[in-house]
C-alpha cells in the first residue's frame, strides 16, 4: 500500500519502469511456500510402518495437525485408529483402512503406500523425523499466528481488553507448545530431585516450599504459599484482611527479594504505601496520614524504611475497576520483565466480569474460575481478598466456610480458605485485646486449624504473638481508638 502510494506520485515514465522491474522481480522470485519437510513426513509414516510400536514414542509431539500434506495426516490418522484397536500397522492393513473410508485414492492408493514404507531402511531414526515434523508445523503455527494478529488489530468492533487477551493467547499457545511434552517420567529419574528438595528443605532455616507470609505459625501449617495456588483471605470490613494482606507482600518482598505483585480495586497506591511504610517503620498511620505528632526519631524511622523498601520488588496496580483479562495480560508482562512470585488481589468482590450476568453468585463464579486458572498459567501463589456474608455477625463467634459472600466456587476453587477474625470488633469487653485469629478453614494439602496473631491498630500491621507457659499474652493490647476504618 505505501510502495502504491509513493509511486502514484512519480511522472508516467518512472511509473512505467517500476512496474517492468517489479514485474521482473516477480517472475524471478520464488513463491514462500510455508515450512515443510515433505521427505521427514514420509520417512515418519514409514518408520512407523516398518515399526509400529514407535508410534507411541512420537505421539507426545506430533499429531496428526502436524503434518503439512493432507494425504499424510490421513494415513497418520488411520494409523492411530489402527493403533487405538490393537490392530497391526502395515501397508495391508492401513490400505484396507483407507479404503473402508474412501480415502484410499485420496492418498495416491497401495503404490503410495508402498513407497512410503519403502523410503526409510530403518526405523531407528524415527525421532529425528518427527523433531523435524513437529517443528515445521510450530513455524506454520506462528504464521498462522501473525494473520491472526494481523486480523486482530483491524478489529475496532470488539472491546480492546478482549482482543488483547485473544492475541495474548495465541502467542502463548504456539510458545507452550514448543515446550510442551506429555511424555511419563520414570520415578528413578525423580527421587533424586526429591532427596536434593529434602535436603535444601532440612538445611533451610524456615523449611518452606513455598513464597514465606512472614508469620512462623502459618508458615509451619502451610510451608508457605505454593506455586499455582489460591490462597482465599476473607473476612468481614475492618477486620484488617488488607492490612494482612500487606504484610505478607513486604514481607516476602524486603525479608527475601520476591517479586509481589498487588493489584488494588478499592485503595489508591499511595495509601497503600503510606499503610507499608508504617508497618516498616513502626510509626503511628494516623501521624503519617496528617503529619502531626511527628518527632524527629519518627522521621529518621521513616527514611530507613524508605530506604529498605526502595529496593523491594513491590509493584502495585491501583486501578478501579480491573478485570480479569486486564490483570492476566498485566501479571503476564509483569512476570516477563521483572518475575513474579507472589499475585495479590483485593478485592473480588470489586473486580469487573467479562460480560454481564443476571446474578452475583454466578459473576463471581467466572472470577473464581479465572483467577485460579491465573495462578496454575502463571505458576505463583496468587492471594485473593474476599468479603463475607453478615450472617457470621448474626450468629456470632468465627467466620466459617458457608460464610463466604455470593457463591460456593468460591470455596471449591480456593485451595486454601483463610479468615481474618478479631474479637474487639465484635465484642469491646473480650478479654483478648489486640489479638487476631486467622483461621485457617481449607487446606487442600495440609491441616487447619487457628494462628493467634498481634495486631497492632496504630501501626496497622500484624505481628507474631509470643505467649509464656501461663499461656499469657506477652504483648501489650494496644488501644483500637484511633485505628482507620476499612482495614
Amino acid at each position: 500500500m505505501l510502495q502504491s502510494i509513493y509511486m502514484s506520485k512519480q511522472p508516467y515514465n518512472n511509473q512505467n519502469q517500476s512496474h517492468d522491474s517489479q514485474a521482473q522481480k516477480s517472475t524471478m522470485s520464488p513463491l514462500r511456500v510455508p515450512p515443510q519437510d515433505l521427505n521427514s513426513e514420509k520417512a515418519l509414516l514409514g518408520s512407523i510402518m516398518l515399526r509400529p510400536v514407535a508410534l507411541n514414542d512420537i505421539l507426545d509431539i506430533v499429531s496428526e495437525d502436524s503434518f503439512y500434506a493432507e494425504k499424510h495426516r490421513m494415513i497418520f490418522q488411520t494409523m492411530v485408529e489402527l493403533s487405538n484397536k490393537g490392530e497391526p500397522i502395515d501397508t495391508v492393513s492401513v490400505s484396507n483402512r483407507l479404503r473402508e473410508k474412501n480415502h484410499l485414492d485420496m492418498i495416491g492408493g497401495v503404490s503410495y503406500l508402498a513407497d512410503i514404507s519403502a523410503s526409510v531402511p530403518t526405523s531407528t531414526n524415527v525421532n529425528h523425523y518427527a523433531g523435524v515434523v513437529s517443528r515445521k508445523h510450530l513455524l506454520r503455527e506462528l504464521i498462522n499466528t501473525g494473520d491472526l494478529l494481523t486480523e486482530l488489530g483491524f478489529n475496532e468492533k470488539d472491546d480492546i481488553e478482549m482482543v488483547l487477551d485473544t492475541a495474548e493467547k495465541a502467542v502463548f499457545a504456539v510458545t507452550a507448545a514448543a515446550h510442551h511434552t506429555d511424555r511419563f517420567i520414570g520415578i528413578k529419574t525423580l527421587l533424586p530431585e526429591a532427596w536434593d528438595r529434602i535436603e535444601k528443605l532440612h538445611e533451610a532455616k524456615e523449611g518452606l516450599r513455598g513464597v514465606p507470609t512472614g508469620f512462623k505459625d502459618i508458615d509451619k501449617m502451610l510451608s508457605g504459599l505454593q506455586k499455582s495456588d489460591m490462597i482465599l483471605l476473607a473476612g468481614r470490613p475492618s477486620m484488617g484482611k488488607t492490612a494482612f494482606a500487606l504484610d505478607i507482600a513486604r514481607k516476602a518482598s524486603v525479608e527475601h527479594n520476591i517479586p509481589v505483585g498487588f493489584f488494588s480495586l478499592e485503595m489508591s497506591a499511595g495509601s497503600l504505601v503510606d499503610r507499608m511504610l508504617s508497618a516498616q517503620a513502626g510509626v503511628d498511620a494516623w501521624k503519617m496520614r496528617t503529619g502531626t505528632g511527628l518527632k524527629e526519631d519518627d522521621f529518621l524511622k521513616i527514611q530507613d524504611a524508605m530506604s529498605t523498601m526502595s529496593s523491594a520488588p513491590i509493584f502495585i496496580d491501583d486501578q478501579p475497576g480491573n478485570n480479569v483479562l486486564r490483570m492476566r495480560s498485566t501479571a503476564r508482562r509483569l512476570k516477563a520483565e521483572h518475575g513474579l512470585g507472589l499475585l495479590i488481589i483485593d478485592y473480588l468482590q470489586l473486580m469487573h466480569p467479562t460480560k454481564n450476568y443476571d446474578s452475583m453468585v454466578n459473576q463471581v463464579s467466572e472470577i473464581s474460575r479465572s483467577i485460579k486458572g491465573l495462578a496454575r498459567e502463571l505458576d505463583v501463589p496468587i492471594l485473593a481478598l474476599s468479603q463475607l456474608s453478615r450472617a457470621v455477625e448474626a450468629r456470632g463467634g468465627k467466620p466459617r466456610l458457608s460464610d463466604l459472600r455470593d457463591s460456593g466456587a468460591l470455596e471449591q476453587d480456593a485451595d486454601v480458605v483463610m479468615f481474618v477474625h478479631r474479637e474487639e470488633r465484635v465484642n469491646p469487653d473480650t478479654d483478648r485485646p489486640g489479638v487476631a485469629d486467622i483461621v485457617i478453614a481449607k487446606h487442600r494439602n495440609g491441616a487447619v486449624g487457628d494462628v493467634e496473631l498481634y495486631f497492632d491498630g496504630d501501626k496497622t500491621s500484624f505481628s507474631d504473638l509470643e505467649k509464656n507457659d501461663f499461656n499469657d499474652f506477652s504483648m501489650g493490647a494496644s488501644s483500637d481508638a484511633d485505628m482507620v476504618d476499612g482495614f
